[in-house]
């Protein structure tokens, strides 16, 4: 029997046979500007020849899958025979959920995977439960771990003492990818070129300039500085989707600090905006969000839990998700921590290789223990039992 691990993302679907290789694919349908009655679902993105203006339609909004025609729809181009070519009367298939999921969204889950695919079995569970399960695998000494989960719609931190999630612990910051990027695209149309309806563009421009400040206001100096001491200071090509298929940052001894281009390539003149953006996920109240960052929340989670636990989290926060790729993430949070924490208890904050897939890889490492079959409910059961033996069974 084969099982299909996919971590259902907000913005990507992280999926996989527990014996192979992960693909993260976008987890939305998209139409763009020049073919307007055509919809293209998933990996098709590469096939859209001019991706500006390209419109996103997401089945998930504030974090919850909602949209179910279009989940469908993915669902079926990702199962189907152009993809996985699952069979599934000998499929069991692990699924991940937000935290606190919502009854209603559980039970069209439940209904869709045995009534529709009719999947042989599954096992519906949170994206941090695998990460934490990716975590004491690898560092079985360990007791306690701290998951920092910071995707597209929120960022949980939620705290799992011996692969069991600690519900009191789990905070919720409403601060994510997609925030970042809008914020980017609200700010560029403001300040130089109107790029609002160019979500793909700002959400590349993003991944590849924006960066941590460690230290904000002196690197909010450096940007404000003229000409050659604006270290800061990065000129972003943006792509015309013909000579110029993707974005790219000008390396630093092509920019030309006074006047204009002789080439004629559109250019982003990003300063600022590098770190301004990703702070937001230190400092909502920046932009009026009224939450904690990342780091208070960690302190806050932890504060909540018996005190003999305490040390254990601080010394085993682990990063996983989208955000934690920009550069100086991992430093920033563990400084803030540092300064947070008590001074006699140690603080180590845990960067994996792959941050992304890191939930998924979990599931691949569920998959192949020998609990599993414990874990994951039967179609026969459902089909007997209906929903209550999913609710009994898998713990949200």
């Amino acid at each position: 029997m084969a099982t299909l691990v996919l971590d259902n993302g907000a913005y990507t679907a992280k999926i996989g046979y527990s014996q192979e290789k992960v693909s993260v694919i976008p987890n939305c349908q998209f139409r763009s500007k020049t073919s307007r009655l055509k919809t293209f679902t998933a990996n098709q993105l590469d096939e859209i020849k001019d991706p500006s203006g390209l419109f996103y339609i997401l089945p998930f909004q504030k974090g919850y899958l909602v949209n179910w025609d279009v989940q469908r729809k993915v669902w079926d181009h990702l199962f189907g025979k152009e993809m996985f070519k699952v069979d599934f009367a000998d499929t069991s298939v692990v699924i991940t959920e937000p935290y606190f999921n919502f009854t209603s969204i559980q039970e069209s889950m439940n209904e869709i995977l045995f009534e529709e695919y009719q999947f042989q079995s599954a096992l519906r569970i949170n994206a941090g439960s695998l990460s934490a399960h990716h975590y004491f695998h690898t560092n079985p000494s360990e007791l306690c771990c701290m998951v920092v989960d910071t995707g597209f719609s929120f960022t949980h931190i939620a705290p799992y003492c011996r692969s069991r999630k600690m519900k009191e612990g789990i905070r919720r910051i409403n601060v994510g990818g997609k925030l970042l990027t809008n914020h980017l695209k609200e700010i560029i149309s403001y300040r130089q070129l109107h790029v609002m309806d160019e979500t793909h563009v700002i959400n590349q421009v993003k991944e590849d300039v924006c960066y941590v400040s460690q230290q904000f206001y002196k690197d909010m100096e450096i940007a404000q500085a003229k000409g050659e001491e604006n270290t800061a200071m990065r000129d972003y090509v943006l792509p015309d989707f013909s000579s110029i298929k993707k974005g790219f940052c000008k390396p630093r001894e092509e920019m030309v600090f006074s006047g204009k281009y002789k080439t004629g390539e559109q250019i982003l003149r990003l300063a600022n905006e590098r770190f301004a953006v990703p702070e937001m996920l230190f400092h909502p109240s920046d932009i009026g969000i009224q939450e904690m960052g990342i780091p208070e929340a960690i302190v806050h989670s932890v504060e909540s839990l018996p005190e003999e636990m305490q040390p254990h989290f601080y010394r085993n926060v682990v990063l996983t998700g989208g955000n934690t790729l920009f550069p100086g993430f991992r430093e920033r949070l563990e400084a803030e921590l540092r300064a947070l924490v008590p001074a006699h208890l140690p603080v180590s904050v845990v960067f994996p290789a792959n941050p992304v897939c890191y939930a998924w890889e979990g599931g691949k490492l569920l998959a192949h223990n020998p609990d599993y079959d414990e874990m994951v409910v039967m179609r026969e059961d459902y089909e007997e039992n209906g929903h209550c033996i999913c609710e009994e069974k898998f713990d949200i």
